[in-house]
C-alpha cells in the first residue's frame, strides 16, 4: 500500500534522480554486434579424381592452416575474415585441397582502443568458426570424401603465439 506522506514521494524522486545520475556517470557498455556473415571465397579441388576416390590403402595426411585478418570498413565497423585451408595427401599425391574464407562484419561499440585487436582476432573468429567448419565439412563430403570435421581452435592461444612471433621477428631485425 502506497504511503500518502509527501516526504516519501520526494525521497523516491531524489533516489531515482541519484540512480539516473549514477548510471550516466558509468562508461558505455561494450557491445559487439554481428551485422553480416558470409562465404567470401570458396575453393575445392580433387586433382586426381576419379583415382583418388577409389579405396585408399593408407590413411591420408591432412594439413590444416588457419588465418585471421581484420580490416576497418567504416566507423566502428570491421570485416573479419577467417580462412581455413586443408590439404589431404597420400604420399606426395593430393587427394583434395579445400579452402574457405568465411567473413563477418562486426560493429564494436564502447570497446577501448587497446581491446579492439584482441576482440577482432579472438572473439570474432570464435563466432565465425562453427560456420566455417560446417562449410569445410560440407565441401569435403560433396567432393565424395568423408566430411572433414575440424577440431575447435583456441583463437586466444593463436593470437598470443602470433604476437610473440611478431615480437621475436622485430627483435631480430
Amino acid at each position: 500500500m502506497a504511503s500518502k506522506d509527501p516526504k516519501s514521494k520526494t525521497t523516491k524522486k531524489t533516489d531515482s534522480k541519484k540512480k539516473e545520475t549514477a548510471s550516466s556517470d558509468q562508461p558505455a557498455a561494450k557491445q559487439i554486434a554481428i551485422n553480416a556473415q558470409y562465404v567470401k571465397d570458396l575453393s575445392f579441388e580433387s586433382p586426381r579424381a576419379p583415382q583418388s576416390l577409389m579405396e585408399q590403402k593408407e590413411r591420408p595426411n591432412i594439413d590444416v592452416n588457419i588465418d585471421v585478418k581484420a580490416a576497418n570498413v567504416g566507423e566502428n565497423l570491421y570485416e573479419v575474415i577467417l580462412t581455413l585451408s586443408a590439404t589431404a595427401k597420400v604420399g606426395d599425391d593430393a587427394l583434395f585441397v579445400a579452402e574457405v574464407a568465411y567473413a563477418g562484419v562486426f560493429t564494436l561499440m564502447g570497446v577501448e582502443q587497446e581491446e579492439i585487436e584482441p576482440a577482432l582476432l579472438i572473439y570474432c573468429p570464435n563466432i565465425l568458426f562453427p560456420f566455417a567448419r560446417r562449410v569445410v565439412a560440407d565441401i569435403t563430403r560433396d567432393g565424395s570424401f568423408p566430411p572433414l570435421m575440424l577440431d575447435p581452435i583456441d583463437f586466444g592461444a593463436l593470437y598470443v603465439q602470433r604476437k610473440q612471433h611478431a615480437e621475436q621477428q622485430q627483435a631480430s631485425a
